[in-house]
């Protein structure tokens, strides 16, 4: 969150680093270094239109990037081969792509192995007071906190669609949470992640993350710490380390987001699509983890509801961020600015790195399904707020699923 930050942020806000126009805004993609790689247009190239190429497999299984591809980085004044061997740390202003337009995220093998996925931090969080009045007509008071508890072990069976949003930033390698939803593109075989806005862009004084990868059951056993320490990326990541081709987040977050305050948090959402990082398997994200969740965009009111399920990788103290964690309550109203809309608000006292984890209720079928994602919580812990899903959110959420809809 964000105090009111992100609950993915950095950790000078809840969480940090442990280590050394329209209401669409969609982002280019990844591009494999040594596997795969996609890039994406402007946005007025239309949301529908299909990516222009993805990388393939060689006889010999390496991947093979198209030129169409490279050329479109270097239009970008980025070079594969600088980036890989350490180019993508250069945070300068002029270097850091911020339009939706210019997102590129190419892959880079092994880059996430088990030490830089342990030490990942939580995101840049946007701390906010511990009361929040608002408009009284819309925010509820503040509600009970409910501790933590952790997610039954393995969380294939638990919470098979839940997992850690790893990336860099210029503060170092950072974590968020994230959740796999159906694709109605490709029903049964989704490869679309939903977190936090704050999760993948700065906002309004910054621009994309980069080496953004989601590893779904993170930790599935619930191993401790110390024996983390030596366990093998297979057993941290059982169900692999995949890296986000296409990335999307609302206009406003671009343009409000900030690391404080809770500016933008209404619409703090974004939707990845991503491809295994070694390459096409056959299988998609929701064959591979086995589950996949709908998404509930018609915002039903608090009074409708009654409970929602938080589930994330707290990293921010007293958690570590190796293991995830839900928070259960009945969600309440809470307003950060008088002309946006409420959001949701529950107790909980996860912390950074939770950010961008999933809310999940019972859908109008009466199936669980995506409600809102965590975006911010008070300095203190206590509680959490999420957005409410609404029309901006589906309209990031179909661009992604329609760009794909041809593959």
């Amino acid at each position: 969150m964000r105090p009111i930050h992100p609950i993915d942020a950095a950790r000078n806000g809840r969480g940090g680093r442990r280590r050394s126009s329209s209401v669409l805004a969609a982002a280019a993609l990844a591009t494999a270094l040594a596997l795969t790689a996609t890039a994406c247009g402007p946005e007025d190239d239309g949301a529908a239109k299909e990516p222009t190429g993805s990388a393939t497999a060689s006889s010999d299984g390496k991947i093979v990037i198209p030129d169409e591809l490279k050329d479109r980085l270097k239009a970008h004044g980025i070079d594969l081969d600088k980036w890989r061997n350490g180019e993508w740390k250069n945070w300068d202003k002029d270097q850091w792509l911020r339009e939706a337009k210019d997102y590129v995220n190419p892959i880079i093998e092994n880059l996430w192995n088990p030490e830089r996925m342990r030490e990942a931090d939580p995101a840049p969080e946007q701390p906010v007071a511990d009361d929040i009045s608002g408009d009284e007509g819309v925010t509820d008071p503040t509600p009970a906190v409910r501790e933590a508890v952790e997610a039954h072990t393995p969380y294939h069976d638990s919470v098979p669609e839940s997992g850690k949003l790893l990336f860099d930033g210029p503060e170092g390698s950072m974590v968020c949470s994230a959740t796999v939803v159906k694709d109605p593109a490709h029903p049964g075989k989704s490869n679309l992640v939903w977190t936090a806005g704050h999760c993948v862009h700065a906002g309004k004084e910054g621009g994309w993350y980069r080496n953004i990868a989601f590893v779904p059951g993170y930790n599935d056993s619930g191993m401790e710490t110390a024996k983390l320490e030596t366990a093998s990326k297979e057993e941290i990541a059982p169900y692999g380390v995949w890296w986000s081709d296409w990335a999307s987040t609302s206009d406003q977050w671009i343009a409000q987001g900030a690391s404080t305050g809770g500016q933008g948090a209404p619409y703090d959402f974004a939707v990845l699509h991503v491809t295994p990082e070694t390459g096409a398997t056959g299988k998609s994200l929701e064959e591979t983890v086995g589950s996949a969740l709908a998404v509930d965009f018609d915002a039903p009111a608090v009074s409708g509801i009654s409970s929602l399920t938080a589930t994330g990788y707290p990293a921010a103290p007293p958690y570590d961020g190796q293991k995830a964690f839900q928070c259960d309550d009945t969600p309440g109203r809470l307003s950060v600015f008088q002309d946006q809309p409420t959001m949701y608000r529950i107790g909980c006292t996860m912390t950074g790195g939770a950010s961008g984890g999933g809310w999940v209720g019972e859908g109008a079928d009466g199936k669980p399904a995506l409600f809102s994602n965590t975006s911010i919580g008070p300095v203190t812990a206590g509680w959490l707020a999420g957005p409410r899903l609404g029309k901006e959110a589906k309209a990031v959420y179909d661009g992604v699923s329609q760009k794909y809809a041809g593959q």
